[in-house]
């Protein structure tokens, strides 16, 4: 370990796409932890699609960012988190973090499944998908389901949780060629198509001809006015996140026949991922059987070195990921885990 800790600070608010300028690496002394904290030295770290959001107005400028993180205690002055513990905490884009009890969640230590699967199926990411299709959609078995950023880190998520929930056809939306043959032959979409290729009600309409009972919906704009024309009745429509309109405060607005809400007793309904922290321990002990036995595969994009990690961040936006987008520490691991 170096006597030098890192931090990322946001230095302006961007217009549309962010650049490597709206960022600084900050160095300093390896802080030390007061009375009832403790010093996590970070091994990865999330980038995700929200922080673009916050990166608006959420985030103070000129002050490290925020995020989910792995780490291990390396120095703790609070028997509530003994040295050598790896736990999970919002304290990110940094190399070393000062954090309180209550600041991190403990990890259960399972021997087989990658310390990084906890930012991606057993993280922020899969709990996102799992509540999605348990707790809004409320998936039943058999049901045809369209996911639009598909081959993203909840898009993948997504398909491979539903098909063990039982659902019937998935339809996936992606970026390019590339990402649209990933999702068919290694993640599981019995469709898939290229937003990029053509209008998205004529490809949705040629991927699902009898129509979709439930979209979980990434991005917005043209793809949820499509998936709305394209539900059965008591369709549902979940909105995750709005990712085509982040980069694009401009966009116009969402078109759609607002009469098939009523007629065809749509539900469309948002959520907050930190409103479910309850339903974490449902999903291990939904997802991490699946995992020992492989029926259940993460999608990670992997980085390696904390100094990439605006290149990961930037590089997730221009969706040149498949997966969770990771970054990884040079030196990362944990006591009980494979690495």
């Amino acid at each position: 370990m170096t006597d030098t800790a890192l931090t990322v600070h946001q230095t302006a608010r961007p217009t549309g796409f962010p650049t490597p300028d709206h960022f600084r690496f900050v160095e300093a002394p390896i802080p030390q932890p007061d009375p009832g904290t403790a010093l996590v030295e970070n091994l990865y770290w999330s980038v995700d699609p929200y922080h673009r959001e916050m990166m608006d107005g959420d985030f103070a400028l000129n002050a490290p960012l925020e995020g989910r993180t792995l780490g291990r205690v390396i120095a703790s002055r609070t028997p509530s988190l003994p040295e050598g513990e790896i736990v999970h905490h919002r304290h990110g884009w940094r190399t070393h973090s000062v954090v309180r009890p209550d600041d991190v969640r403990r990890l259960p230590r399972i021997d087989g499944v990658p310390l990084s699967t906890h930012l991606s199926l057993l993280g922020g990411t899969g709990l996102t998908a799992y509540v999605a299709l348990t707790r809004i959609a409320r998936l039943r078995e058999g049901e045809d389901l369209f996911v639009s950023a598909a081959a993203g880190a909840v898009g993948t998520a997504t398909a491979r949780i539903a098909r063990l929930l039982g659902a019937g056809r998935l339809i996936g939306s992606a970026g390019s060629a590339e990402k649209v043959r990933y999702l068919t032959e290694r993640v599981g979409y019995d469709a898939a198509f290229d937003y990029r290729s053509g209008p998205a009600a004529g490809l949705l309409g040629e991927a699902a001809p009898d129509g979709i009972d439930v979209f979980v919906d990434n991005v917005g704009g043209e793809q949820l006015g499509a998936a709305i024309g394209a539900l059965r009745g008591r369709g549902r429509v979940v909105r995750v996140g709005t990712i085509g309109q982040y980069n694009t405060p401009d966009a116009p607005p969402v078109v759609f026949d607002h009469a098939d809400v009523v007629e065809k007793s749509l539900r469309i309904e948002g959520f907050h991922v930190r409103d479910y922290a309850d339903v974490q321990e449902e999903l291990y002990e939904f997802a991490v059987p699946h995992l020992l036995t492989g029926t259940l595969v993460p999608d990670e994009t992997t980085l390696v070195g904390f100094e990439r990690i605006v290149e990961a961040f930037l590089l997730m936006l221009r969706g040149g990921n498949l997966g969770k987008t990771i970054v990884q520490a040079r030196r990362s691991g944990g006591a009980g885990y494979e690495q």
